[in-house]
């Protein structure tokens, strides 16, 4: 699909199909992350699949929601803040921005090849710490289910109008 059609058609997916996704369908949507920009190309991120049922457990109970506890493919979206970016003027650390970045390459890939995707960053981040056995030094940031959409139709995505984000050369 074209590109405009992608954005527009995206959509969190919160219920999936109980097939799992192939390793090659994974590996494209993790290449995407992986060829995100960074900030300097420091590129501080980890991406770990998670999809042994012991693992799983503990990945769903850092999130204890219904619809997260059926999902078995997850991607834990980790950063390091000791290797991002730093901005001289104020020492703002760009870790979260440059994982954001490579997790919007995921999402969009993975809709471009049919796959379902939801952001959570709403978690104990100790527990999938903890879990993946994370070095001191990595931070959880999101967790990525992703797999087969078992939805009927797309939900109606609410946004903002245009008019009320968009400006030029003044907030006002």
């Amino acid at each position: 699909m074209n590109f405009q059609q992608l954005v527009t058609e995206r959509f969190s997916v919160r219920s999936f199909k109980p097939a799992m996704v192939p390793d090659v369908l994974l590996h494209q949507v993790l290449e995407a992350g992986r060829l995100a920009p960074s900030a300097c190309n420091n590129q501080p991120w980890a991406f770990v699949v998670i999809d042994a049922p012991e693992v799983l457990a503990k990945i769903h109970a850092a999130y204890p929601r219904e619809w997260f506890a059926k999902t078995r493919q997850v991607i834990a979206v980790c950063g390091n803040h000791d290797q991002s970016w730093r901005r001289s003027y104020d020492g703002k650390d760009h870790c979260d921005i440059d994982v954001a970045i490579a997790v919007d390459h995921m999402t969009l890939m993975a809709a471009d090849l049919g796959l379902g995707t939801c952001w959570v960053c709403h978690f104990n981040a100790q527990l999938v710490h903890d879990a993946l056995s994370l070095p001191a030094a990595w931070e959880a940031m999101v967790l990525l289910p992703i797999g087969y959409p078992d939805v009927d139709g797309q939900p109606v995505k609410k946004r903002k109008p245009f008019d009320e984000v968009v400006f030029r050369n003044s907030f006002k």
